[in-house]
């Protein structure tokens, strides 16, 4: 869907999403226990939703009422256990990286068959180190155009994984170890990136009584035999988000942004320091460990002063090649960008108003980074409907802030603007 926004300042008060990482981390620390467990404060975004068809597919029962989700029944090792292994079983993972990469080490436990399918730009993007770990092992790791399947039974013990690529994977090896008998070691090969993401699935893990810690700067332990146990848990709210939403301030907006925790393990949680950096002429800010922060970095510095960004090489495998799709757009506004092996500059100037309509490239997050930019010029942009993946009511909230937009002939994609 192509939307019309109208320059303007967005005004007043924004309640913040719950953050998608947490609660991919609190969904399936739920599902993998025997006791019914109540995650609240939960967003249904497209990504979380894949998390709960999948958890569903699994065998675990899920209820969603408004922002609450109850899960019960036993844990899903112990449902699977109970099924014959013959035919797949069929994981719908839509285009979320998260659910898949978490989920591929779970199916590892299973010693059953187990299919992905989804959107076929989620399986172009890296699985190497889960390929690697299963031509090793000797497990099934075939993948198709838009589909994986997986059949192994992961043993307690260490595992080398490179840290340079996505923390993901390092993830969803945690939440595989803790479901084995003893324990288990995962080596990381430094350097370590996006260390943040790392630390809130460990603190997942020990809020349902799972053992792990670092015992090096790249070392961490799994103890094995333990059992996940809670509740009842609430998912904080997103600096992912909210940064996305603080980029209205920083082009001139007066925005209250509420219901942030106070303290947070998200790396994302630096974005008013970067902000503020932006604010200096040659500013030079390193994303490694909050690549999610590119497209409105990227943003900000073409409004403000530019700036140099280092550790962007995994954006450009994300839902778009994110630095090309950035560079791509900011060009229609008259600002020209540079795209190094691992680094992305964006050069001072004037924003002007774009002569064509931008492309959202598909990517949620392109799509709110460029809408925030076209509050101060005008224009068109595409791909509205892609904003549904982490922050369905994006354009919504735009609109109570008092930022005018209209949708473009075409079908509804079923955004409210």
């Amino acid at each position: 869907m192509n939307i019309y926004i109208w320059p303007g300042k967005a005004r007043g008060e924004a309640k913040v999403p719950p953050s998608k990482s947490m609660a991919h981390r609190l969904l399936l620390s739920a599902a993998l226990s025997d006791e019914a467990c109540e995650v609240k404060n939960i967003a249904l975004s497209e990504d979380v939703l894949a998390t709960l068809d999948c958890i569903q597919a699994l065998g675990k029962t899920v209820q969603t009422e408004e922002s609450c989700c109850l899960l019960t029944g036993p844990g899903i090792p112990k449902i699977q256990r109970t099924q014959p292994a013959a035919a797949p079983v069929v994981l719908p993972v839509r285009a979320s990286g998260s659910t898949l990469r978490f989920l591929i080490p779970i199916a590892l436990t299973l010693g059953k068959p187990v299919r992905f399918t989804g959107a076929k730009r989620l399986f172009q993007r890296p699985l190497d180190v889960y390929q690697t770990l299963s031509e090793k092992e000797g497990f099934l790791f075939e993948r198709g155009d838009d589909s994986l399947c997986v059949c192994g039974r992961l043993s307690p013990k260490t595992y080398e994984i490179p840290g340079n690529i996505s923390s993901q994977f390092i993830s969803g090896l945690l939440f595989a170890l803790a479901l084995l008998a003893s324990d288990s070691r995962i080596l990381i090969l430094p350097p370590v990136e996006s260390r943040p993401y790392i630390d809130m699935t460990i603190e997942a893990l020990r809020m349902f009584g799972i053992r792990c810690e670092w015992q090096s700067a790249y070392e961490i332990l799994v103890h094995g035999g333990s059992s996940f146990q809670r509740s009842e848990v609430a998912v904080e709210g997103g600096f992912s988000s909210a940064a996305y939403l603080e980029l209205l301030n920083v082009v001139g907006g007066s925005v209250n942004i509420q219901e942030l925790p106070e303290t947070s393990l998200q790396g994302d949680r630096i974005y008013p320091k970067y902000y503020e950096k932006l604010r200096e002429r040659c500013a030079e800010l390193d994303l490694s460990d909050c690549p999610d922060l590119g497209p409105c970095m990227f943003a900000a510095a073409a409004y403000l002063n530019g700036g140099h960004f280092t550790g962007t090489a995994r954006l450009r495998l994300k839902e778009s090649d994110r630095c090309l799709s950035m560079q791509r757009e900011l060009l229609k506004f008259g600002i020209s960008c540079e795209i190094g092996e691992n680094d992305f500059t964006v050069k001072p100037g004037k924003l002007r108003t774009p002569k064509e309509g931008l492309s959202g490239h598909k990517d949620h997050r392109i799509v709110m980074a460029l809408a925030a930019l076209l509050t101060v010029t005008g224009g068109e942009i595409s791909d509205a409907e892609s904003v549904r993946k982490s922050f369905p009511d994006y354009f919504e909230i735009m609109k109570k802030l008092g930022i005018q937009m209209d949708k473009c002939p075409g079908p509804d994609a079923g955004i409210p603007i």
